[in-house]
């Protein structure tokens, strides 16, 4: 062996040596936090960014993994600049895991009390194990998204008894939406979008309360500028009255984690799931859940609400666990 082979090996630059190891340790580190600073940093600056930070910011708290291996590498590497980046990239990531959105009791007395459901029934698959959901759960207000022209069908046979009022976009596959009451509901404009959100006014024990129904497009990539401008529409649509109690629910294709839906909150709306202490129990995709999974099905309520009992339910034939919640309404102010 010649010397300038025994220096390097005596370094550890083998490739089999534990030199080399380390090198390669630190490099896995490198990427994986370079990966994770990039969905921080978007989120930092209050931006959805561009593909694939959209999909991953809906997993943001999933990415408390690739840090910690990251620092467990930097750390058998010791490589003390990098462990640092890690253990900061787990703060931040720790800090922004903490629930969005304001909370407090709201001003007056409680008026009325209604149950919410909201159930993506993907293309209408799942419609059968609603109907049941709805039957043994009770809700006054039911939102149902990918309500195709079969399970609009359905609804209207197995339903229109318990909730004889209703508004509706019809469409195939994934395109309709339905939203069924107890209460009566008076026709209101809907949100434009590529699938069907459909709107109302209803009359809950002689209070009005708004009614949107939320199925904005998913950040697919190539989609994302769509998606975040129907997610704008229903931040205005949430903005334009903040005088009467509103109800939005429905599949936001968005997460706590994704500024274009921390926006329509800014706007005066809370999640109710968030209330009841419930904001990172996931609905999609539902074979995985609760294990894994992100929670971007909500129902979204005014000032006016308080709610309780958010329940997540688990139906048949849809990747999409359903949310009902209890909600009460307080005026008198």
């Amino acid at each position: 062996m010649d010397t300038a082979t025994a220096e390097r090996t005596a370094a550890g630059g083998g490739t089999g040596r534990p030199g080399g190891g380390r090198r390669t340790a630190a490099r896995c580190a490198a990427l994986l936090f370079a990966g994770v600073s990039a969905v921080v940093g978007c989120r930092i600056a209050d931006t959805d960014g561009v593909t694939p930070v959209p999909q991953l910011l809906a997993f943001l708290p999933w990415l408390l993994v690739p840090t910690a291996a990251g620092l467990l590498l930097a750390l058998l590497a010791r490589r003390w600049t990098g462990a640092v980046w890690g253990v900061v990239l787990l703060g931040l990531l720790a800090w922004f895991i903490e629930p969005y959105g304001k909370t407090g009791e709201p001003a007056g007395r409680p008026v009325a009390g209604l149950r919410v459901l909201t159930s993506n029934v993907e293309f209408g698959q799942g419609t059968g194990s609603l109907i049941d959901a709805v039957r043994r759960t009770e809700p006054d207000l039911v939102f149902v998204q990918e309500c195709e022209y079969a399970c609009d069908a359905a609804l209207k046979r197995e339903l229109a008894d318990a909730y004889p009022h209703r508004r509706a976009v019809a469409g195939g596959g994934s395109e309709g939406s339905v939203i069924l009451s107890r209460f009566p509901l008076e026709a209101a404009d809907g949100v434009p979008g590529t699938m069907g959100m459909p709107g109302a006014v209803a009359d809950v024990d002689g209070h009005a309360v708004r009614l949107q129904l939320a199925h904005p497009m998913p950040p697919l990539p190539g989609q994302v500028d769509l998606w975040q401008r129907e997610l704008g529409r229903l931040r205005a649509a949430a903005a334009a009255d903040r005088t009467t109690p509103t109800v939005l629910a429905g599949d936001f294709n968005a997460s706590q984690d994704h500024a274009a839906f921390r926006r329509i909150l800014d706007a005066g709306l809370r999640d109710a799931a968030r209330l009841d202490g419930a904001d990172r129990t996931p609905t999609w995709p539902a074979r995985t859940t609760p294990a894994f999974g992100v929670q971007i099905d909500h129902v979204l309520v005014s000032e006016e609400f308080t709610a309780d009992r958010a329940r997540f339910l688990d139906l048949a034939d849809t990747d999409h666990r359903a949310l009902v919640v209890d909600l009460t309404l307080h005026g008198g102010r």
